[in-house]
């Protein structure tokens, strides 16, 4: 089976109904491919939360060096990783999805998972989508948000 990303119906879903993205590998510098379409979708409302070891916040927001460092739930997990992370990174997202944090009736695994433009690795994709993931990949999250909001 080979993957196929979401039609544009979908797509507009998705970005109607998320708030808060995490981005997997915000960087820090403005120049950054990361830092501007996290802050260009900030600028449209949704809540950044910056996912890098090592870096106190981007973007104002508090960084977290994990996914599963996060204490609230994130409805997007986009990912600015070289394609060898991507498994681990879906497998975090798995593990998030079957787990309840305590005293809590709130699910904090994410929906969705966007895999940024240039970022292939099929056999993740797939198994993120069978983990019953919405799953976004080689697209840029912010091109799309633009091409679907002003059709």
């Amino acid at each position: 089976m080979n993957f196929a990303n979401p039609d544009d119906a979908t797509l507009r879903a998705l970005l109607n109904r998320i708030k808060t993205i995490a981005v997997v590998g915000l960087s820090p510098q403005p120049a950054r491919p990361s830092y501007r379409v996290a802050q260009a979708m900030q600028r449209y409302g949704y809540r950044i939360v910056p996912v890098r070891p090592l870096v106190d916040e981007v973007l104002g927001e508090k960084a977290y060096a994990s996914l599963a460092d996060i204490p609230f739930a994130v409805d997007l997990v986009d990912v600015f990783r070289a394609a060898e992370h991507v498994p681990a990174i879906v497998e975090q997202c798995l593990a998030l999805h079957s787990m309840q944090r305590p005293f809590s009736t709130v699910h904090h695994s994410p929906a969705a998972i966007w895999i940024q433009e240039g970022i292939v690795h099929d056999d993740a994709a797939q198994r993120a989508q069978a983990g019953g993931m919405t799953v976004v990949m080689d697209r840029c999250l912010l091109k799309e948000y633009v091409r679907l909001k002003t059709e």
